[in-house]
């Protein structure tokens, strides 16, 4: 992941301003919403970035629309970088906000080619709450989906 975090706002984005051209970047992959670009931190080779060409910070700033078109986008790249590149096992990333660790913020996916031991931890701690908790949070959230 970049070591740097852009809090700026959408007109100063490293990636907006990537996408408008001002910067320089290793694009493998453009369509009318979506950018695919070699992430300059590559931690394996194939590391790629798929990004939302309007700029939204994050998820919930995305249209229904442009989340699938990015998902489009991460599948196609994803299967030439595998094809290219022959890992043993690849990674999708995405994080939302400061607790979720995003970096930038502006809308993107990390496609991450992963090889045994290359130093990439993803875990966090199992809590397993009983059974009767799980099916309250899973109340709460279908009752959340059926008034959107």
């Amino acid at each position: 992941m970049p070591m740097f975090i852009d809090t700026s706002p959408a007109g100063e984005c490293i990636f907006c301003r990537l996408i408008a051209g001002e910067i320089p970047a290793a694009v493998v992959y453009e369509d009318d919403q979506t950018i695919a670009f070699m992430d300059i931190g590559q931690v394996n080779p194939g590391h790629v970035l798929v990004a939302s060409k309007r700029h939204a910070a994050n998820l919930f700033e995305l249209t229904a629309d442009e989340a699938a078109a990015v998902m489009r986008t991460v599948h196609h790249v994803a299967q030439a970088v595998q094809e290219t590149f022959q890992p043993p096992g690849l990674t999708l990333f995405q994080a939302n906000g400061k607790a979720g660790d995003q970096t930038v913020f502006h809308f993107h996916i990390h496609i991450l080619p992963r090889h045994v031991d290359d130093g990439v931890a993803l875990s966090w701690p199992r809590k397993e709450p009983p059974s009767e908790l799980l099916h309250q949070y899973a109340t709460q959230i279908k009752n959340a989906l059926a008034n959107r």
